[in-house]
């Protein structure tokens, strides 16, 4: 066949993604092994009943056909509506564009602001496609590591040493995955401050807004002074409203540039699904799930957390918000890769070795909270004994 094009081919350049452990669990889980799945961050719990019925109602009454380029009307206030409350600044239909996912949304926000030989800087840990989205877009990255000792809290000095005269964009994900750290006010601040003083855009990936924990709450740096005018948010009914397989998710970014960027959906989504997007606006004006889902990862996380205090073997990182828990496994097995499939082989649980999300994450395991109560106490309880009779030289420290 003729050659791919560079932009395609170059997307994801290595065939290994860090993955492999997930998807070697998933395959034999499908063939019929009782393996407890870990690693994946999708609700082990339908949509709730009220979106489902919503969209059934949406589809028996004709709801089929094209919607407008940016979102329906409808829709766009109802986002709107979220996205003040989520970022605590007034938002208006017209500073949102209704995407198929998050994922476009960041998609959407990298192609209306980076050309090709621009340069952006990324927070690690990360998220697995965000330099993709940026090789997909033919800029340049680089990655400034957010230390575990620090609870994963970005510094402000390595991230503007990070900067260069080609510099356009900075990326930053909280409540963070994989790390579930919630960043701070001060983190925050240090980072608008950059972004103000160098004239950048700042993408703040904030789906899991509504997933936080104990006293520390979610704060978007679009609140901050002089951000909201280049913060361009993304966020998605995914994790918020339990509409994963859904697809639905929106920019939030001033008004000129979301004018601008309806242009990419022309040529890419050509706009969303009808009777989905109905369905998305009665779950967005009725908040169907929103505070259930809430509660019951902060319960999640509490159970989990829990049956880990107290095990010296282990150090628990970040894990004050989203969907997960980040375990620090260095004094046990500083290759969290080979540790995350020795889990896998002796005790039958699959856990995402945090090297998957950026070096900074490297020597730790990320566990999702995505299963019932007593499942996350078995792989508490398995993930223990496994520790404790760790192979090699690292046996005696790890049980202690």
């Amino acid at each position: 066949m003729p050659h791919p094009s560079s932009r395609i081919s170059g997307i994801s350049p290595s065939g290994k993604d860090g993955w492999e452990v997930h998807f070697a669990a998933l395959s034999r889980r499908q063939k019929g092994e009782d393996i407890l799945m870990l690693s994946v961050g999708d609700h082990d719990f339908d949509t709730p009943s009220e979106t489902v019925e919503a969209c059934v109602t949406a589809v028996r009454s004709g709801h089929h056909h094209y919607t407008q380029l940016p979102g329906l009307p409808r829709l766009r206030e109802a986002m709107a509506k979220v996205a003040t409350e989520a970022t605590g600044v007034a938002t208006t239909a017209d500073e949102v564009l209704a995407t198929p996912g998050g994922q476009s949304a960041l998609y959407a926000a990298v192609q209306a602001t980076l050309d090709p030989g621009d340069h952006a800087v990324v927070v690690a840990p990360y998220y697995a496609t965000y330099p993709g989205t940026f090789r997909a877009a033919g800029a340049d990255f680089t990655v400034v590591e957010a230390r575990a000792e620090d609870g994963f809290q970005p510094d402000a000095k390595a991230v503007e040493a990070a900067v260069r005269p080609e510099t356009r964009a900075i990326l930053v994900n909280t409540p963070n995955n994989p790390t579930g750290a919630v960043y701070t006010r001060e983190t925050l601040e240090g980072i608008a401050e950059i972004c103000c003083a160098h004239d950048l855009w700042l993408y703040s990936d904030e789906v899991y807004w509504t997933l936080t924990g104990g006293s520390r709450r979610h704060l978007s740096p679009r609140a901050l002074p002089g951000m909201k005018e280049r913060t361009l948010v993304i966020n998605s009914l995914s994790k918020s409203h339990g509409m994963t397989g859904w697809r639905i998710g929106w920019l939030t970014g001033p008004a000129d540039l979301i004018r601008l960027a309806v242009n990419l959906n022309l040529v890419s989504t050509y706009g969303l699904n009808d009777f989905v997007s109905r369905a998305a606006i009665e779950a967005l004006e009725n908040r169907y799930g929103v505070d259930e889902i809430a509660a019951r990862y902060a319960a999640r996380r509490e159970i989990f957390l829990a049956e880990m205090r107290g095990f010296n073997a282990v150090t628990v990182r970040g894990s004050e918000g989203g969907m997960y828990a980040m375990l620090d496994i260095r004094t046990v097995e500083p290759d969290c890769e080979r540790f995350a499939w020795r889990l896998l082989e002796a005790e039958k649980v699959a856990v995402m070795p945090g090297s998957s999300f950026g070096e900074a994450a490297a020597g730790h395991i990320r566990i999702s909270l995505c299963q019932p109560d007593a499942l996350l106490k078995e792989a508490a309880t398995r993930l223990r004994r496994f520790i404790s009779a760790y192979p090699g030289e690292n046996k005696a420290r790890a049980a202690s």
